[in-house]
Protein backbone atom coordinates (compact mmCIF):
# COMPACT_ATOMS: atom_id res chain seq x y z
CA UNK A 1 0.00 0.00 0.00
CA UNK A 2 2.64 2.44 1.06
CA UNK A 3 4.41 1.52 -2.13
CA UNK A 4 1.32 2.44 -4.40
CA UNK A 5 1.00 5.82 -2.50
CA UNK A 6 5.18 6.61 -3.51
CA UNK A 7 4.29 5.45 -7.27
CA UNK A 8 1.11 7.36 -7.10
CA UNK A 9 2.93 10.53 -6.20
CA UNK A 10 5.64 10.04 -8.50
CA UNK A 11 3.10 9.88 -11.73
CA UNK A 12 1.69 13.39 -10.20
CA UNK A 13 5.29 15.00 -9.71
CA UNK A 14 6.32 13.50 -13.42
CA UNK A 15 2.98 14.27 -15.08
CA UNK A 16 3.11 17.72 -13.66
CA UNK A 17 6.91 18.34 -14.80
CA UNK A 18 6.01 17.08 -18.17
CA UNK A 19 2.97 20.22 -17.77
CA UNK A 20 5.61 22.46 -17.41
CA UNK A 21 7.78 21.22 -19.95
CA UNK A 22 5.08 21.07 -22.57
CA UNK A 23 3.74 25.11 -21.32
CA UNK A 24 7.24 26.13 -21.65
CA UNK A 25 7.69 24.83 -25.60
CA UNK A 26 4.54 26.31 -26.19
CA UNK A 27 5.37 29.64 -24.41
CA UNK A 28 8.79 29.22 -26.22
CA UNK A 29 7.19 29.04 -29.53
CA UNK A 30 5.12 31.78 -28.74
CA UNK A 31 7.80 33.83 -28.19
CA UNK A 32 9.64 32.77 -31.28
CA UNK A 33 6.68 33.35 -33.35
CA UNK A 34 5.95 36.43 -31.99
CA UNK A 35 9.73 37.64 -32.23
CA UNK A 36 9.75 36.52 -35.84
CA UNK A 37 6.28 38.64 -36.35
CA UNK A 38 7.87 41.65 -35.03
CA UNK A 39 11.21 41.29 -37.45
CA UNK A 40 8.96 40.52 -40.41
CA UNK A 41 6.81 43.80 -39.61
CA UNK A 42 10.32 45.75 -39.10
CA UNK A 43 11.71 45.22 -42.15
CA UNK A 44 7.80 44.58 -44.12
CA UNK A 45 5.89 47.53 -46.72
CA UNK A 46 4.91 48.81 -43.44
CA UNK A 47 1.35 49.01 -44.42
CA UNK A 48 -0.15 46.29 -42.22
CA UNK A 49 -1.09 43.47 -44.79
CA UNK A 50 -0.29 39.82 -45.17
CA UNK A 51 -0.42 40.32 -48.76
CA UNK A 52 1.98 42.89 -48.70
CA UNK A 53 4.14 41.21 -46.17
CA UNK A 54 4.56 38.14 -48.29
CA UNK A 55 5.41 40.54 -51.10
CA UNK A 56 7.97 41.80 -48.81
CA UNK A 57 9.13 38.81 -48.17
CA UNK A 58 10.20 38.07 -52.01
CA UNK A 59 11.31 41.65 -52.83
CA UNK A 60 14.77 42.19 -53.81
CA UNK A 61 13.93 45.84 -54.12
CA UNK A 62 13.62 45.94 -50.17
CA UNK A 63 17.22 44.26 -49.66
CA UNK A 64 18.41 46.84 -51.96
CA UNK A 65 17.28 49.55 -50.35
CA UNK A 66 17.90 48.58 -46.90
CA UNK A 67 21.89 47.69 -48.05
CA UNK A 68 21.87 51.26 -49.56
CA UNK A 69 20.70 52.75 -46.49
CA UNK A 70 23.56 50.84 -43.98
CA UNK A 71 26.43 51.91 -45.76
CA UNK A 72 25.75 55.00 -44.87
CA UNK A 73 25.94 56.95 -47.86
CA UNK A 74 29.15 59.31 -48.74
CA UNK A 75 29.46 63.20 -47.74
CA UNK A 76 29.92 65.68 -50.22
CA UNK A 77 33.04 67.76 -51.36
CA UNK A 78 31.81 70.47 -47.94
CA UNK A 79 31.40 67.63 -46.02
CA UNK A 80 28.21 69.20 -44.61
CA UNK A 81 25.70 66.84 -46.57
CA UNK A 82 25.28 63.06 -46.56
CA UNK A 83 24.15 61.77 -49.76
CA UNK A 84 22.87 58.59 -50.95
CA UNK A 85 23.33 57.68 -54.26
CA UNK A 86 21.00 54.84 -55.94
CA UNK A 87 18.84 54.55 -53.05
CA UNK A 88 16.19 52.84 -55.39
CA UNK A 89 17.18 51.52 -58.77
CA UNK A 90 14.56 51.52 -61.75
CA UNK A 91 14.64 48.27 -63.66
CA UNK A 92 14.67 50.50 -66.87
CA UNK A 93 18.70 49.50 -67.57
CA UNK A 94 17.72 45.89 -67.16
CA UNK A 95 14.96 46.18 -69.56
CA UNK A 96 16.79 47.95 -72.06
CA UNK A 97 19.68 45.03 -72.13
CA UNK A 98 16.61 42.69 -72.44
CA UNK A 99 15.46 44.94 -75.49
CA UNK A 100 16.42 45.69 -79.15
CA UNK A 101 16.88 49.01 -79.61
CA UNK A 102 19.53 50.37 -76.55
CA UNK A 103 19.23 54.27 -78.38
CA UNK A 104 16.43 54.69 -76.07
CA UNK A 105 18.86 55.40 -73.17
CA UNK A 106 20.62 58.12 -74.91
CA UNK A 107 18.61 60.87 -73.09
CA UNK A 108 17.61 61.08 -69.41
CA UNK A 109 15.67 63.55 -67.36
CA UNK A 110 17.75 64.37 -64.19
CA UNK A 111 15.57 66.34 -61.56
CA UNK A 112 15.97 67.84 -57.77
CA UNK A 113 13.49 68.18 -54.80
CA UNK A 114 12.23 68.46 -50.85
CA UNK A 115 9.67 66.14 -49.96
CA UNK A 116 7.03 68.47 -49.82
CA UNK A 117 7.32 68.99 -53.49
CA UNK A 118 7.69 65.22 -54.91
CA UNK A 119 4.27 65.10 -55.24
CA UNK A 120 5.15 66.64 -58.36
CA UNK A 121 6.84 63.35 -59.98
CA UNK A 122 3.42 62.23 -60.94
CA UNK A 123 2.39 64.79 -63.68
CA UNK A 124 6.25 64.52 -64.54
CA UNK A 125 5.81 60.42 -65.32
CA UNK A 126 2.47 61.01 -67.37
CA UNK A 127 4.75 63.17 -69.86
CA UNK A 128 8.12 61.99 -69.66
CA UNK A 129 7.52 58.40 -70.02
CA UNK A 130 11.42 57.35 -70.21
CA UNK A 131 14.70 56.84 -67.55
CA UNK A 132 14.20 59.37 -64.71
CA UNK A 133 17.21 60.30 -62.10
CA UNK A 134 15.30 62.11 -59.19
CA UNK A 135 17.34 63.49 -55.97
CA UNK A 136 15.56 64.61 -52.95
CA UNK A 137 16.48 66.84 -50.04
CA UNK A 138 15.77 66.24 -46.55
CA UNK A 139 15.88 67.75 -43.29
CA UNK A 140 15.33 66.59 -39.94
CA UNK A 141 12.36 64.47 -39.82
CA UNK A 142 12.01 64.74 -43.32
CA UNK A 143 14.45 62.38 -43.63
CA UNK A 144 12.35 59.45 -41.80
CA UNK A 145 9.24 60.86 -44.34
CA UNK A 146 11.60 61.11 -47.24
CA UNK A 147 13.11 57.15 -46.90
CA UNK A 148 9.63 56.14 -45.87
CA UNK A 149 7.71 57.44 -49.34
CA UNK A 150 10.75 56.96 -51.80
CA UNK A 151 10.41 53.15 -50.33
CA UNK A 152 6.09 53.46 -51.05
CA UNK A 153 6.42 54.63 -54.50
CA UNK A 154 8.71 52.35 -55.56
CA UNK A 155 6.42 49.29 -53.80
CA UNK A 156 3.39 50.36 -54.99
CA UNK A 157 3.78 52.33 -58.03
CA UNK A 158 4.71 50.40 -61.13
CA UNK A 159 5.97 52.95 -63.69
CA UNK A 160 8.30 54.41 -60.81
CA UNK A 161 9.67 50.58 -60.46
CA UNK A 162 10.24 50.69 -64.14
CA UNK A 163 11.84 54.39 -64.81
CA UNK A 164 12.83 56.28 -61.75
CA UNK A 165 15.76 56.13 -59.23
CA UNK A 166 16.09 57.78 -56.69
CA UNK A 167 18.93 59.65 -54.59
CA UNK A 168 18.54 61.10 -51.04
CA UNK A 169 20.66 63.96 -49.94
CA UNK A 170 20.24 65.41 -46.01
CA UNK A 171 22.96 66.81 -43.39
CA UNK A 172 25.91 65.10 -42.76
CA UNK A 173 25.24 64.96 -38.86
CA UNK A 174 21.91 62.77 -39.56
CA UNK A 175 21.63 59.36 -40.72
CA UNK A 176 18.51 57.71 -42.49
CA UNK A 177 17.42 54.48 -41.79
CA UNK A 178 14.91 52.04 -43.09
CA UNK A 179 11.51 53.06 -42.14
CA UNK A 180 10.07 51.82 -39.08
CA UNK A 181 6.97 53.76 -39.03
CA UNK A 182 3.47 53.63 -37.17
CA UNK A 183 1.18 51.10 -38.96
CA UNK A 184 -1.44 54.35 -39.09
CA UNK A 185 0.59 56.56 -40.97
CA UNK A 186 0.41 54.38 -43.73
CA UNK A 187 -3.16 52.74 -42.72
CA UNK A 188 -4.46 52.46 -46.63
CA UNK A 189 -1.92 53.04 -48.45
CA UNK A 190 -2.30 49.46 -49.99
CA UNK A 191 -5.85 49.55 -51.30
CA UNK A 192 -5.23 53.11 -52.77
CA UNK A 193 -2.07 51.89 -54.20
CA UNK A 194 -0.50 54.29 -55.96
CA UNK A 195 -2.99 57.32 -56.27
CA UNK A 196 -3.42 56.98 -52.27
CA UNK A 197 0.81 57.64 -52.12
CA UNK A 198 0.85 60.83 -54.34
CA UNK A 199 -2.12 62.04 -52.32
CA UNK A 200 -0.39 61.69 -49.30
CA UNK A 201 2.25 63.60 -50.50
CA UNK A 202 0.36 65.82 -52.08
CA UNK A 203 -1.08 66.83 -48.67
CA UNK A 204 2.75 67.40 -47.48
CA UNK A 205 3.22 70.50 -50.00
CA UNK A 206 2.10 73.10 -47.69
CA UNK A 207 4.79 72.39 -45.13
CA UNK A 208 6.85 75.23 -46.60
CA UNK A 209 7.41 77.34 -49.28
CA UNK A 210 9.98 77.41 -51.79
CA UNK A 211 13.79 77.40 -50.15
CA UNK A 212 11.72 78.39 -46.66
CA UNK A 213 12.96 74.93 -45.08
CA UNK A 214 13.97 75.79 -41.46
CA UNK A 215 16.41 77.78 -39.81
CA UNK A 216 19.55 77.55 -41.05
CA UNK A 217 18.61 75.16 -43.78
CA UNK A 218 20.16 75.75 -47.23
CA UNK A 219 18.69 74.09 -49.90
CA UNK A 220 21.71 72.93 -51.82
CA UNK A 221 20.10 72.93 -55.54
CA UNK A 222 23.43 72.63 -56.97
CA UNK A 223 24.54 69.52 -55.16
CA UNK A 224 21.32 68.03 -55.92
CA UNK A 225 21.35 68.71 -59.48
CA UNK A 226 25.04 67.05 -59.55
CA UNK A 227 23.84 63.47 -58.01
CA UNK A 228 20.78 63.27 -60.21
CA UNK A 229 23.04 63.78 -63.12
CA UNK A 230 25.35 61.60 -62.12
CA UNK A 231 22.88 58.98 -60.87
CA UNK A 232 21.91 57.79 -64.72
CA UNK A 233 24.71 56.74 -67.03
CA UNK A 234 22.38 57.87 -70.33
CA UNK A 235 24.87 59.30 -72.49
CA UNK A 236 22.90 63.03 -72.81
CA UNK A 237 20.67 64.26 -70.04
CA UNK A 238 18.29 67.03 -69.57
CA UNK A 239 18.05 68.73 -65.76
CA UNK A 240 15.30 70.43 -64.69
CA UNK A 241 12.98 71.66 -61.83
CA UNK A 242 10.60 68.84 -60.37
CA UNK A 243 7.64 71.50 -61.41
CA UNK A 244 8.78 71.26 -64.80
CA UNK A 245 7.20 69.17 -67.71
CA UNK A 246 8.82 69.10 -70.86
CA UNK A 247 7.01 68.71 -74.77
CA UNK A 248 5.42 65.62 -75.30
CA UNK A 249 7.50 64.33 -78.20
CA UNK A 250 10.81 65.20 -76.98
CA UNK A 251 12.38 62.04 -76.31
CA UNK A 252 11.12 60.52 -79.75
CA UNK A 253 12.47 63.76 -81.34
CA UNK A 254 15.61 63.78 -79.71
CA UNK A 255 16.00 59.62 -80.09
CA UNK A 256 15.52 60.34 -84.16
CA UNK A 257 17.88 63.69 -83.97
CA UNK A 258 20.80 61.57 -83.01
CA UNK A 259 20.43 59.34 -86.07
CA UNK A 260 21.04 61.64 -88.51
CA UNK A 261 22.51 65.08 -87.14
CA UNK A 262 24.52 64.43 -83.34
CA UNK A 263 24.63 67.68 -81.96
CA UNK A 264 28.85 68.61 -81.67
CA UNK A 265 30.60 67.76 -78.32
CA UNK A 266 30.61 71.72 -77.78
CA UNK A 267 27.24 72.19 -78.34
CA UNK A 268 23.94 71.98 -75.48
CA UNK A 269 20.34 71.93 -77.49
CA UNK A 270 18.53 74.67 -75.55
CA UNK A 271 14.84 74.18 -74.57
CA UNK A 272 12.70 77.16 -74.64
CA UNK A 273 10.79 77.70 -70.91
CA UNK A 274 8.04 79.26 -70.25
CA UNK A 275 5.39 79.02 -67.23
CA UNK A 276 1.76 78.34 -67.57
CA UNK A 277 -0.58 79.86 -65.80
CA UNK A 278 -2.12 77.17 -62.85
CA UNK A 279 -5.19 76.60 -64.03
CA UNK A 280 -4.46 75.43 -67.63
CA UNK A 281 -3.59 72.50 -68.87
CA UNK A 282 -0.13 71.37 -69.30
CA UNK A 283 0.61 72.10 -73.50
CA UNK A 284 1.69 68.61 -75.25
CA UNK A 285 2.98 70.65 -78.56
CA UNK A 286 4.70 73.65 -80.26
CA UNK A 287 1.50 74.44 -81.52
CA UNK A 288 -1.00 73.61 -78.41
CA UNK A 289 1.34 76.11 -76.45
CA UNK A 290 1.64 78.93 -78.94
CA UNK A 291 -2.44 78.55 -78.76
CA UNK A 292 -2.18 79.72 -74.84
CA UNK A 293 0.86 81.98 -75.84
CA UNK A 294 -1.29 84.13 -78.23
CA UNK A 295 -4.02 84.36 -75.26
CA UNK A 296 -1.65 85.03 -72.48
CA UNK A 297 -1.87 82.49 -70.32
CA UNK A 298 1.64 81.19 -71.12
CA UNK A 299 4.57 83.55 -70.95
CA UNK A 300 8.21 82.88 -71.04
CA UNK A 301 9.77 81.70 -67.76
CA UNK A 302 10.25 84.35 -65.21
CA UNK A 303 9.08 87.35 -67.41
CA UNK A 304 7.75 89.04 -64.63
CA UNK A 305 11.08 88.16 -61.83
CA UNK A 306 13.52 88.34 -64.25
CA UNK A 307 13.12 88.92 -67.83
CA UNK A 308 16.16 89.82 -68.93
CA UNK A 309 17.75 86.00 -67.48
CA UNK A 310 15.72 84.13 -70.67
CA UNK A 311 15.33 87.04 -72.62
CA UNK A 312 18.70 85.66 -74.78
CA UNK A 313 16.05 82.44 -76.05
CA UNK A 314 14.80 84.90 -78.65
CA UNK A 315 11.11 84.06 -77.90
CA UNK A 316 9.75 86.36 -81.35
CA UNK A 317 11.89 83.92 -83.30
CA UNK A 318 11.25 80.74 -81.82
CA UNK A 319 7.70 81.57 -82.07
CA UNK A 320 7.83 82.65 -86.22
CA UNK A 321 9.82 79.30 -87.11
CA UNK A 322 7.76 76.63 -89.27
CA UNK A 323 6.00 74.30 -86.83
CA UNK A 324 6.19 70.83 -86.46
CA UNK A 325 3.94 68.73 -83.61
CA UNK A 326 6.14 65.54 -83.41
CA UNK A 327 8.60 65.71 -86.13
CA UNK A 328 12.69 65.43 -85.44
CA UNK A 329 14.32 67.95 -84.10
CA UNK A 330 16.10 70.66 -86.06
CA UNK A 331 18.72 73.16 -84.67
CA UNK A 332 17.13 76.35 -85.34
CA UNK A 333 19.21 79.31 -84.59
CA UNK A 334 22.52 79.39 -82.48
CA UNK A 335 22.90 82.00 -79.62
CA UNK A 336 26.05 83.70 -78.19
CA UNK A 337 25.53 83.71 -73.94
CA UNK A 338 24.74 86.87 -72.30
CA UNK A 339 24.60 87.26 -68.70
CA UNK A 340 22.69 86.17 -67.06
CA UNK A 341 21.01 84.10 -69.03
CA UNK A 342 20.15 80.93 -67.64
CA UNK A 343 18.80 78.55 -70.51
CA UNK A 344 17.40 74.97 -69.41
CA UNK A 345 19.05 72.58 -72.12
CA UNK A 346 20.41 68.93 -73.12
CA UNK A 347 23.75 67.82 -72.74
CA UNK A 348 25.83 65.60 -73.08
CA UNK A 349 27.30 63.75 -69.57
CA UNK A 350 30.79 65.31 -70.70
CA UNK A 351 29.31 68.87 -69.76
CA UNK A 352 30.55 70.48 -66.68
CA UNK A 353 28.78 70.01 -63.48
CA UNK A 354 27.03 72.56 -61.17
CA UNK A 355 29.46 74.38 -59.08
CA UNK A 356 28.06 73.21 -55.46
CA UNK A 357 28.85 75.99 -53.44
CA UNK A 358 25.63 77.74 -54.75
CA UNK A 359 22.76 76.82 -52.23
CA UNK A 360 19.40 78.40 -51.87
CA UNK A 361 17.92 81.20 -54.32
CA UNK A 362 19.75 82.88 -56.70
CA UNK A 363 22.98 82.18 -59.41
CA UNK A 364 22.74 78.51 -58.90
CA UNK A 365 21.92 78.15 -62.79
CA UNK A 366 23.51 81.29 -64.33
CA UNK A 367 27.09 80.20 -62.99
CA UNK A 368 26.83 76.58 -64.78
CA UNK A 369 25.94 78.48 -67.90
CA UNK A 370 28.72 81.22 -67.38
CA UNK A 371 30.98 78.17 -67.11
CA UNK A 372 29.90 76.37 -70.29
CA UNK A 373 30.24 79.53 -72.71
CA UNK A 374 33.84 80.13 -71.27
CA UNK A 375 34.28 76.78 -71.75
CA UNK A 376 33.34 77.51 -75.62
CA UNK A 377 30.17 75.36 -75.75
CA UNK A 378 27.70 76.94 -78.14
CA UNK A 379 23.68 77.25 -77.22
CA UNK A 380 22.27 75.85 -80.38
CA UNK A 381 18.05 76.91 -79.92
CA UNK A 382 15.51 73.59 -80.96
CA UNK A 383 12.80 74.66 -83.04
CA UNK A 384 10.09 72.45 -81.77
CA UNK A 385 10.59 71.50 -78.09
CA UNK A 386 10.28 73.85 -74.71
CA UNK A 387 9.98 72.92 -71.47
CA UNK A 388 6.97 74.47 -69.26
CA UNK A 389 7.06 75.38 -65.51
CA UNK A 390 3.75 75.09 -63.79
CA UNK A 391 2.63 78.00 -62.59
CA UNK A 392 3.61 81.79 -63.35
CA UNK A 393 6.27 82.74 -60.92
CA UNK A 394 5.57 86.48 -59.47
CA UNK A 395 6.59 88.72 -56.50
CA UNK A 396 5.37 88.07 -53.37
CA UNK A 397 5.35 83.80 -53.61
CA UNK A 398 8.74 83.86 -52.25
CA UNK A 399 9.93 83.08 -48.81
CA UNK A 400 11.27 86.15 -46.85
CA UNK A 401 14.98 85.71 -47.15
CA UNK A 402 14.90 85.69 -51.13
CA UNK A 403 16.71 89.01 -51.39
CA UNK A 404 19.22 88.18 -49.09
CA UNK A 405 20.48 85.07 -50.50
CA UNK A 406 20.42 86.43 -53.81
CA UNK A 407 22.99 89.49 -52.90
CA UNK A 408 24.95 86.87 -51.28
CA UNK A 409 25.03 84.70 -54.05
CA UNK A 410 25.98 87.56 -56.25
CA UNK A 411 29.21 87.93 -54.66
CA UNK A 412 29.51 84.36 -54.74
CA UNK A 413 29.05 84.69 -58.39
CA UNK A 414 31.83 87.80 -58.94
CA UNK A 415 34.42 85.05 -57.24
CA UNK A 416 33.20 82.38 -59.51
CA UNK A 417 33.72 84.37 -62.52
CA UNK A 418 37.47 84.50 -61.50
CA UNK A 419 37.96 81.28 -60.89
CA UNK A 420 36.85 80.44 -64.50
CA UNK A 421 39.81 82.45 -65.78
CA UNK A 422 42.72 80.31 -64.05
CA UNK A 423 40.50 76.96 -64.86
CA UNK A 424 40.30 78.08 -68.32
CA UNK A 425 43.07 80.22 -68.95
CA UNK A 426 43.12 80.04 -73.09
CA UNK A 427 39.74 80.84 -73.34
CA UNK A 428 39.07 84.59 -74.74
CA UNK A 429 35.22 83.96 -73.31
CA UNK A 430 34.22 86.10 -70.35
CA UNK A 431 31.00 86.54 -68.54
Amino acid sequence: MHFLRKCSVFKMVLSALLIVALLQLLYLSFLSKFHGKQQRYKYSELFGSKKALQQAEKNPRREHFRYSLSTGGIFDGSGQYRVYKNLIKSDFLTNQKQGADSRSHHLALATHTTINNLYHLNSLLERWKNHLSVAIFANNQDVKFATAFIYALSIFCPQIQALVDFHLVCHSGEIASFPEQDREHFAGLEEKGCPGVFAKLESYQDKYKNYAIGANVSYPNNLLRNVARSGTDAAYILVIDIDMIPSAYLHHQFVTLLMTNEPAADEVLVLPAFEIRHTRKMPASKAELLQLYQVGEVRPFYDELCPRCQAPTNYSQWVNLPSKSSGPLEMAYTINWADPWEPFYVGARSVPLFNENFRQYGFNRISQACELHIAGYRFSVVSNAFVVHKGFKVQGEFHSRKDEENRKNRLLFRSFKESLKAKYPHSPRRC
